[in-house]
């Protein structure tokens, strides 16, 4: 391998991210997640890798635990749930994940309805989101629907990840 095919692969290696994938519903099986599976299909696409992929049930302290677990782990550089983010009265996923954000990414909410929008209409005003850092790490929480979590994953998540994961590592500031 040439010198600059080394330089290269070394910066592929330092753009791929190890991005956790969690399906929180009280119906569904893996089989049947097409939600998530639209998570892992834009992140491999991209060449990132999925550290894992999980289903949980949809209630709060299940879908807090589960995510700060997450956060803390190491091979973990970025968690994509879906699920839990309507607005029946079961649904708790960004009432469960908010606390644990230290740095909200609005720009991301703003810009999902926006795409969001275009694809499933006035829908959207139910469609609730969530974008932002946790303990160095990027959080984003979508509905459970294939289109609107294909349009966050493949418009502006994956091909953000890389950047953020490095910029919220809070291992990379400089003291």
């Amino acid at each position: 391998m040439s010198e600059q095919s080394e330089r290269d692969a070394a910066a592929d290696d330092a753009d791929r991210i190890g991005a956790a994938v969690v399906t929180i519903t009280s119906t569904l099986s893996l089989e049947d997640d097409v939600a998530g599976d639209a998570i892992v299909a834009a992140f491999e696409d991209a060449g990132h890798g999925i550290t894992t992929r999980e289903l949980i049930e949809r209630n709060y302290d299940n879908v807090q635990a589960k995510v700060s677990r997450l956060i803390d782990r190491g091979d973990v550089d970025i968690v994509v749930t879906t699920g839990g983010t309507g607005v029946e009265p079961s649904d708790a996923t960004l009432e469960a994940v908010g606390p644990l954000i230290d740095k909200d990414l609005p720009a991301f909410v703003d810009l999902f309805h926006a795409l969001a929008y275009d694809e499933i209409g006035i829908s959207v005003v139910s469609s609730r989101a969530l974008g932002g850092i946790a303990d160095g790490v990027p959080v984003f929480c979508l509905p459970n629907d294939r289109a609107t979590v294909r349009i966050a994953c493949e418009e502006i998540i994956v091909p953000e990840a890389p950047r953020l994961a490095t910029l919220a590592d809070d291992e990379t500031d400089e003291e």
